[in-house]
């Protein structure tokens, strides 16, 4: 989107400045474009190879900037004094020692919200230790239930880490953004992956204090010790996916497998689960899997296929929402939520390195200092 075109997305007229990084500081970023803000990727001129354009930049515009030279220096000045939110996913000190840090900005621009998206955050004895999506998960305890009985953890998609740490800085930036419009003033965020993964952990921690989340994972139906919490393998290979916790839905669950008599009393008697899950799989894997979606179809009993991604954009349901779109052949998930009024940013196939250099660099010329 141009600065020439409408824009009525419920973060219409915010701008952000996001030093490019990798993985959740840019989804961040595009979870605010999504929206409407107008965002400017700082990008080093070598950063990325060749001259294809990266979708997770969908919706923002690109500037190559060296940021160890002066006059790129004095461009980077001149986009944050006139912006709202900094974006920038480093290490711990590495923004001051660019003399870019949270005093220096925020002397200059009082009112700009300082987004640090790191791993470990910018206190503790790991701050400036390296880490990935599988470490943060890890000491934050949430891998610690993410596994099957007698198995290790399993390694989860970086939806619990990195995706997880982009949402929390986005909430936080709108959080901000919205005390700002009292105080006047801007603030810094430190937003942490393992942060989040913990506070992530809340509703655990929730059942767990009312007795529901059982630390025996024997009697924990999370762990996937059910029957009627699991994933079952069907005849073609492909997999079921049944989560009927709830009395009605387990009552049609049953129903639905022709096992009620022998399902119907057992639900929460743990000590028979594993008898219990047994039958259950034996079912499943007696038909293939769009067998099961057709008996399932239209029913209470929580019980879906699991998809790849082509088929799940293929999904008549997912069709019909339109979670996914296609730009320029990649699929891409739709932006999200969903407004009554306010519109979202169509997505696009991203930008190139640099693509907008000219056009930023024109526009700054013509503002007024």
């Amino acid at each position: 989107m141009t600065p020439t075109e409408k824009n009525t997305g419920p973060l219409a007229g915010v701008r952000v400045v996001e030093f490019a990084g990798i993985g959740p500081g840019p989804f961040a970023a595009l979870l605010l474009a999504d929206m409407g803000a107008e965002v400017i990727v700082i990008e080093q001129a070598d950063a990325r190879m060749g001259d294809k354009r990266n979708p997770i930049n969908r919706g923002k515009r690109s500037i190559a900037l060296n940021l160890k030279k002066p006059a790129d220096q004095e461009t980077a000045w001149k986009l944050l004094t006139r912006s709202d939110v900094l974006i920038e996913g480093y290490r711990p000190g590495v923004m001051e020692r660019l003399g870019l840090g949270p005093e220096s900005v925020q002397a200059k621009n009082t009112k700009l919200i300082y987004g640090r998206m790191t791993g470990w955050g910018q206190t503790g004895p790991m701050a400036q230790m390296a880490g990935h999506d599988i470490n943060y998960v890890a000491l934050s305890g949430a891998m610690s239930f993410a596994y099957r009985p007698g198995q290790a953890p399993l390694v989860p998609a970086t939806l619990v880490g990195d995706v997880g740490g982009a949402l929390y800085l986005a909430f936080g930036i709108v959080c901000a953004l919205l005390e700002a419009k009292n105080s006047g003033q801007g603030q810094v965020i430190d937003a942490a992956i393992i942060d989040s993964a913990a506070h992530m952990q809340s509703l655990v921690h929730a059942f767990r204090a009312m007795g529901i989340w059982k630390d025996d994972e024997k009697e924990n139906f999370f762990f996937n010790s059910s029957h009627f919490y699991e994933v079952f393998t069907c005849a073609d290979g492909k997999h079921f996916a049944i989560g009927a916790i709830e009395t009605p839905f387990y009552v049609e669950l049953v129903i639905k497998l022709d096992l009620f008599d022998e399902l119907i009393a057992g639900q929460y008697h743990t000590q028979d689960w594993a008898a219990l899950k047994a039958l259950v799989a034996k079912r499943i894997a007696e038909q293939p899997q769009a067998h099961w979606v057709k008996v399932f179809e239209g029913s209470d009993a929580c019980a879906v296929p699991v998809l790849d991604l082509p088929a799940a954009a293929a999904h008549p349901h997912n069709r019909a929402r339109g979670l996914f779109v296609e730009v320029d052949g990649q699929l891409q998930a739709a932006p999200a939520p969903r407004f009554s009024r306010s519109n979202t940013r169509a997505p696009s196939a991203g930008t190139r390195l640099g693509e907008h250099s000219a056009e930023i660099l024109a526009e700054l010329a013509q503002a007024p200092s």
